[in-house]
């Protein structure tokens, strides 16, 4: 099989991203991940941008071993001078230098002519192979330029020495079926390409970056020039995960390989993500937070038969440990019974279905994934209904500022008789306590009352623990709810069902 190089320009063209900023420190701890992942190019950076970029190249240079070094520069000779001190220690360096070859940046950024434009392409290039064998060149927005001109500037620097030549689609205009015949016509028409790799570098503007990638190796190309995470100037880059997943997971469309060890991909892009501040989102591809969850009941019962129902690559991968069931209003009781296994619940089947009632009632208010703190909360306050003296079937609260909170309780008995109280307080919990009191008619003093959050976030699921004292003896209860009132009246109710059961 053929080998796709993998060229990574998330020190480069990825830190070009708003806010991405890396300091020297932080690009070294990129760069040795790189290497670990098994890319083949590392761009260390732009050495001419300023001082602390041609420092984080030269260290690079002199740390990194295994891939080659490679370093941005302009078609200028002070770029390229400047370029080859930095990356000179390096055990593989190489120089990438580029200039427009389309009419819009000739003539109105540049404001030069064709001709003097493929001069400066020849006279740049023949001055970076005279520091390194390693050449590559970019013709800048490819995909804009006259078809005849592109060519002539690519014979142009393979005369030169350009060993690599790169395509890129520099502000992604191009459609994935036309650049791929943008690579075939290259190949096909370009006078000594077949001498060099050709490479590619899309910019994501109409989201099309990692399908033009994928469409210019089926038709020639060898490189593909990418960022972790997709990160990079406007829209961003191709992203490196996506791509290698591709071509690993398609082997009946693409008949190559990579060096890229796939089980570093996760870490990388945790590394990446933290250290550009640049969160990754929910539903990113490969290494977002949902690319391995689960939700719907349909996709959950499925991939609980059989995994490769509804994923065609595993987690482990990437790196990462399992799938993620995510049991919320969608979910069925196939992952909900599942969750119950793996908490370690042996329940009857009328404990099961009583539990997922309120599961899924819980889950409509909740609106976001239960967790299993939150699950486990909903067993122990629940399920036992059977052995409940009283059941809390609905609460209302009147309160504010401006009054006396009021409390309206129905409770349901073992026997479903239904009883129903009403009693004002100083608070609201202690107007429901004193309902709650009218009902049961049991003397009872409360010693303790907690509140925490089960988990984190404004929707959290809050757990009330209480301690209450009757004739001498203390009688502990829990209750969890969404809301911290309904929790409060569930956890003074399971404390008088364990004074209740002593009695």
């Amino acid at each position: 099989m053929d080998r796709i190089y993998i060229f990574d320009t998330t020190l480069r063209d990825g830190e070009q991203s708003p806010g991405a900023s890396m300091d020297i420190k932080e690009k070294l701890e990129i760069a040795t991940q790189l290497g670990r992942l098994g890319v083949d190019i590392i761009e260390a950076g732009f050495p001419m941008s300023s001082p602390g970029d041609f420092e984080a190249v030269r260290l690079i240079a002199q740390t990194i071993e295994g891939p080659t070094i490679c370093g941005l520069s302009r078609a200028r000779k002070g770029d390229i001078d400047r370029t080859w001190e930095a990356i000179s220690s390096a055990k593989k360096p190489r120089i990438h230098t580029f200039i427009s070859a389309s009419d819009v940046q000739i003539e109105h950024q540049l404001h030069k002519t064709h001709k003097e434009v493929l001069e400066i392409a020849r006279e740049m290039v023949t001055l970076a192979k005279g520091y390194t064998e390693d050449v590559e060149f970019s013709p800048m927005d490819a995909t804009r330029a006259q078809i005849g001109y592109l060519y002539e500037m690519i014979e142009t620097v393979i005369d030169a020495g350009a060993t690599t030549i790169n395509i890129p689609d520099t502000v992604g205009y191009a459609i994935p079926e036309e650049f791929g015949n943008l690579i075939g016509s290259i190949k096909k028409n370009v006078r000594g390409i077949d001498k060099v790799i050709i490479s590619v570098h899309c910019h994501n503007d109409l989201g099309l970056s990692t399908a033009n990638s994928l469409a210019a190796i089926k038709n020639g190309c060898r490189q593909v020039e990418c960022t972790i995470n997709g990160i990079g100037e406007r829209a961003g880059n191709a992203a490196l995960e996506e791509i290698v997943m591709a071509i690993n997971t398609r082997k009946d469309l693409f008949n190559f390989v990579t060096g890229i060890d796939t089980t570093q991909i996760y870490k990388t892009s945790r590394l990446v993500s933290q250290t550009t501040r640049m969160i990754v989102q929910s539903n990113k591809a490969i290494v977002g937070a949902n690319a391995f969850a689960h939700e719907s009941g349909i996709h959950q019962d499925g991939f609980l038969k059989e995994r490769t129902t509804y994923e065609i690559m595993t987690p482990q991968s990437i790196g990462l440990t399992s799938s993620k069931i995510v049991l919320g209003k969608l979910s069925g009781r196939h992952a909900f019974k599942n969750r119950l296994e793996e908490l370690g619940y042996e329940l009857s089947e009328e404990e099961i279905e009583r539990a997922f009632e309120i599961f899924k009632k819980t889950a409509d208010k909740k609106k976001q994934e239960i967790t299993s703190s939150e699950i486990e909360a909903i067993i122990g306050d629940e399920i036992k209904i059977a052995e409940e003296y009283y059941h809390l079937d609905s609460v209302e609260i009147l309160c504010g500022d401006k009054v006396i909170p009021l409390a309206n309780i129905r409770l349901v008995t073992a026997k479903g008789e239904i009883l129903e109280s009403q009693s004002s307080g100083s608070g609201p919990v202690e107007a429901i306590y004193k309902s709650i009191d009218k009902v049961v008619n049991i003397p009872t003093k409360l010693v303790d009352y907690t509140v925490h959050g089960v988990t984190g976030g404004s929707d959290a699921m809050g757990e009330v623990s209480i301690r209450i004292e009757s004739g001498g003896k203390t009688f502990s209860g829990r209750g969890a709810d969404t809301d911290i009132i309904v929790a409060s009246a569930k956890a003074y109710l399971n404390a008088i069902n364990r004074l209740m059961h002593t009695a």
